[in-house]
């Protein structure tokens, strides 16, 4: 079980949903360039590097698709080769095996089902082999149509410190985010928090004398 934050969440700061938009906005003017750290330029290398970034960084994944996506352009050309070549070209993701299983799956259903291109709704992209709800909720998000709020460690973390949820599970959490986040800042809210997370509001020793949004934080420590 990941560690929980619930419990730095004891300063009285006012109800969140007065403290969200103004969250939202301090966070955004704090870091302008917020945006999914993945590099694809169409839908289907989006749908692979989400798919091959679990349990590895961003950094890595953009190392390894930029020969990946020199050689597949199409949904037929990681099933036109062996098994075993799909894995060592992405074996340095980590979990290459289970990886290249389910992006070939996932390439033989989109042939299959959705003529080679990548589906927009959530509950067609969860059928996808390989892709649960954070993936899905990523794909839809950066293709322009966001139905829900990507809760990954640095959410999770963030929400509950701000005292956004008091809830551990990410499904759970992602539901308490949508009743306060207004829905067009959907896509945009993950990475905002992500952004913080990374650079501010760090798991172990978060920097909250430099963080815009202290005064709204209930885990706060200036």
């Amino acid at each position: 079980m990941p560690k929980s934050y619930v419990h730095e969440a004891r300063k009285r700061v006012g109800p969140k949903r007065a403290r969200i938009r103004p969250i939202i906005g301090r966070l955004q003017a704090a870091h302008p360039d917020a945006k999914i750290a993945l590099r694809s330029t169409n839908p289907l290398q989006l749908l692979v590097a989400v798919m091959l970034s679990a349990q590895t960084t961003d950094v890595n994944v953009n190392r390894v698709t930029t020969a990946l996506f020199e050689k597949y352009r199409r949904p037929e050309d990681y099933l036109a080769v062996p098994p075993e070549e799909l894995e060592r070209d992405i074996y340095a993701t980590g979990f290459f095996r289970q990886k290249a299983k389910s992006l070939r799956g996932t390439m033989k259903m989109l042939i299959e089902e959705y003529d080679g291109e990548v589906p927009r709704t959530i509950d067609e992209l969860v059928r996808l082999p390989g892709v649960a709800r954070k993936t899905a909720n990523v794909v839809a998000a950066e293709l322009g149509n966001p139905q829900g709020i990507v809760v990954d460690t640095h959410v999770r973390r963030l929400s509950q410190r701000l005292g956004l949820t008091k809830q551990e599970d990410p499904v759970k959490i992602e539901r308490d985010l949508m009743r306060l986040v207004p829905r067009e800042e959907w896509g945009l809210f993950p990475h905002l928090l992500i952004w913080h997370g990374r650079r501010v509001c760090l798991a172990r020793l978060p920097r909250c004398a430099e963080c815009v949004i202290n005064d709204l934080c209930p885990s706060s420590r200036v």
